[in-house]
């Protein structure tokens, strides 16, 4: 059996590169994992002064045609194609990050929210949806005793 010198900094490095790896999935953007081929826009939720849900998509590139929005049992899905168009004049590419191909995002809304008056708004390559809250909805709230 032959002795070899251990090198702290060489197994840290191993480590870490392990650790990267491992967590790259955590914290990455949805639209980074171009390996896969698969897109998923960013979007923004919060609530506006007017205590509506708001949502913002970001969809490049797309139409009106291209995106489908269906609200069912409280799930709010935004499906979508993002079509690559190849132009006649281009001879080659030299460099493609941009992501295309479908995309469907499924998005849990609180139980507060007023389906049936949602509004849909598309403006340059931004999907905004307004969902109003029901008037006089209270958040369900129970407190649990502890035995």
């Amino acid at each position: 059996m032959t002795i070899v010198r251990w090198n702290s900094s060489r197994d840290m490095a191993a480590y870490q590169e392990r650790m990267s790896r491992m967590l790259d999935g955590f914290y990455g953007r949805p639209q980074e994992d171009l390996a896969r081929g698969s897109w998923v826009p960013p979007v923004d939720i919060y609530q506006n002064v007017d205590q509506e849900l708001v949502l913002k998509a970001e969809l490049p590139d797309m139409s009106r045609e291209d995106i489908d929005i269906i609200v069912d049992n409280g799930t709010l899905t935004i499906k979508g194609e993002k079509k690559y168009e190849q132009q006649e004049k281009e001879k080659g590419q030299y460099r493609m990050e941009r992501s295309y191909g479908s995309f469907e995002r499924s998005i849990r809304l609180p139980t507060d929210v007023d389906e049936s008056k949602a509004k849909a708004e598309f403006k340059k390559g931004v999907l905004r949806l307004t969902l109003p809250k029901r008037p006089g909805a209270q958040p369900r709230r129970k407190k649990i005793p502890v035995t």
